[in-house]
């Protein structure tokens, strides 16, 4: 089924255009990615999307399991999460650095707790309803620790963890809303290849065992061609390609939007052995960038 269709999407600020005329779907179940060059529009795509943005023009459409559909464009943003259930992270991270880990965690269950504790009453005279929403929240706080190998370090501080155990608890922060969709920008950024390995298990996992649907950017390529079903790629806020990674690497358009125009006949030779390298470390999901 089709979870999120994005229709005709643009975003201006002023005279620039970010995003000219997007359009693409993301399926229930899959891992997709939002990939290209620097300044292609990426994040301002995501922006809008989590409800930073309203977008200039277009339709975010979401369906819900039980046949609810939710404009995202029209809901106001901090509805999004709680409502729509689209969670995200960032590029740059942000913890609540001196809280503790699994504060953290209970933190993303605010919306949750509040309304269980009817606005602090019930929460302050510890009434049996606050009682057991606490004790799900903390459960589940706890679980996803445990899933990340973070137990130990439930009661130090967030700031504290080494930088790809941040990573994981963000995307555990977000995970903690249960949500539908998990927008998650540039997540292996920072992390040496042996994190990337683990973050592509964390990814599946969380597709296959939450039943929730993945949307990323990503600029490494051997994170993206290994776990993604779906690949779309943008270039000056424009679309330029929409398909499986197989298609991906053999697309002429992606491949000059990565390493530009001219052709290796009209380059000296030492420039021409370079790129045919690139090409065929891209075609072999190798390169970083």
């Amino acid at each position: 089924m089709t979870l999120l269709t994005i229709e005709r999407i643009s975003m201006r600020f002023g005279g620039l255009v970010a995003i000219d005329n997007v359009s693409f779907d993301i399926r229930a179940g899959d891992i997709t990615a939002v990939i290209g060059p620097n300044g292609a529009g990426k994040t301002t795509l995501f922006n809008c999307i989590t409800g930073f943005y309203k977008p200039t023009a277009g339709r975010m459409t979401l369906r819900a399991e039980d046949g609810r559909e939710f404009l995202l464009e029209q809901i106001p943003g901090y509805r999004i999460a709680k409502e729509a259930r689209v969670a995200r992270t960032f590029q740059n991270i942000r913890l609540f650095a001196g809280m503790s880990v699994l504060e953290n965690l209970m933190v993303a269950q605010h919306n949750r707790l509040m309304k269980a504790s009817a606005f602090s009453f019930a929460g302050l005279f510890g009434l049996p309803g606050f009682r057991r929403a606490e004790r799900e929240a903390v459960d589940k706080a706890k679980f996803w620790l445990d899933k990340l190998g973070l137990t130990a370090q439930a009661d130090d501080s967030a700031g504290s963890l080494p930088y790809g155990g941040q990573r994981r608890l963000e995307i555990a922060r977000a995970m903690c809303i249960d949500p539908v969709i998990l927008c998650l920008d540039e997540p292996a950024a920072g992390l040496n290849p042996r994190e990337s390995q683990e973050l592509n298990g964390l990814l599946r996992a969380i597709r296959d065992e939450h039943n929730t649907s993945v949307l990323l950017i990503e600029h490494d390529m051997s994170v993206v061609m290994q776990i993604s079903d779906h690949i779309v790629v943008l270039d000056h806020g424009k679309k330029i390609a929409d398909g499986t990674p197989d298609q991906i690497r053999s697309d002429e358009t992606v491949i000059r939007a990565y390493l530009g125009e001219p052709e290796e006949e009209d380059l000296p030779p030492e420039i021409a052995a370079d790129v045919a390298a690139v090409t065929g470390a891209a075609a072999t999901g190798e390169v970083r960038r």
